[in-house]
Parts: C-alpha cells; structure tokens; sequence
C-alpha cells in the first residue's frame, strides 16, 4: 500500500516569495482563529525563519536582527521562537539545534524533516500513515506521544546532480 505524503518541497523555479507571503499570511490566520498574539517580534523571527528553507539558529536570528538595527536580547528570541514552536507555526531541527518554518500551521506533534547535508535545504513532509504507525505502536507500549521528530539526512536532487 503507497503512502500518502504531503511534500512541501522547495525546487529549482520555486518561487520563493511567494512561499514566504503565502506562510506569514497561514501564520496569521492560524494566530487569528487560536488567539494567540503574533507580536512583531514574533512575526520578524518568523520572517527571517522563512526567508531561506535552511535551517536558522536562533543566534543566526539574533545576528540577522542586530543587522537591521533592532537591539534585541536573546531571551527575546528565545521567547519568540518558543510561541512560534507552540503554535505549530516552525518546527525545531532538533540535530541541529534550529528552526524551520511550518508550511501546515498547527501540526505541531508530527514533525518529518528531510535534511539536505550539502546545501543545508530542509524539507518538512506530512506522512498520515507514518504517523500512524507511530501512533499505533505508542498506544501498543502504552506510551504518550507528545512530539514527533523524524530527521532524514541525505543529498538533496540539486546537490546529487552536482
């Protein structure tokens, strides 16, 4: 039986503007119908997240910020990045101790990243079956699942074709 996966992938004549626009308008409406408050702190560590579909460090974030002239402490940052990980809107790369945006707002218990180790590109999948399966075998071991990572490395299309 084929798996249904969701791939959000990010390939050559992507339009990357597009994609950036279309996550900060999710982000929004997903922070519309919870509630929660997307400061504007909150929205410009979002924006930097999803300015590149490599992985930020919140120290890279911090840098970028500094950058533009903001002066923000890295409490702040952290402060943000733990809201935009509790809402589901980024996902942490747990091997590498950074952050990816979420392209489906809210899933946060499933997190499937395909790392790219040449060009550092990460690509979130959505797997319903895999998560199934994980699921069912935490309910087998009697064991609650509160986040799921799965991390993948490997070569990417673009850098295997180099």
């Amino acid at each position: 039986m084929a798996s249904h996966v969701h791939v959000h992938a990010h390939g050559h004549g992507h339009d990357h503007d597009s994609c950036m626009t279309d996550a900060l308008h999710r982000a929004e409406a997903h922070c519309a119908v919870t509630g929660a408050k997307l400061t504007p702190i909150r929205r410009r560590v979002l924006e930097l997240i999803w300015q590149s579909h490599r992985p930020a460090g919140a120290y890279d974030l911090l840098a970028q910020m500094g950058g533009e002239g903001q002066k923000v402490a890295p409490p702040t940052v952290y402060r943000a990045l733990d809201f935009l990980v509790e809402q589901g809107l980024v996902h942490r790369v747990e091997s590498l101790n950074a952050f990816i945006g979420c392209s489906e707002p809210g899933h946060a218990v499933q997190q499937d990243i395909f790392i790219c180790k040449t060009c550092g590109t990460a690509i979130e999948i959505n797997d319903p079956e895999l998560s199934a399966r994980i699921q069912a075998d935490a309910k087998a071991l009697d064991f609650q699942v509160e986040r799921q990572t799965i991390e993948v490395v490997g070569l990417c299309r673009d850098c295997r074709r180099v």
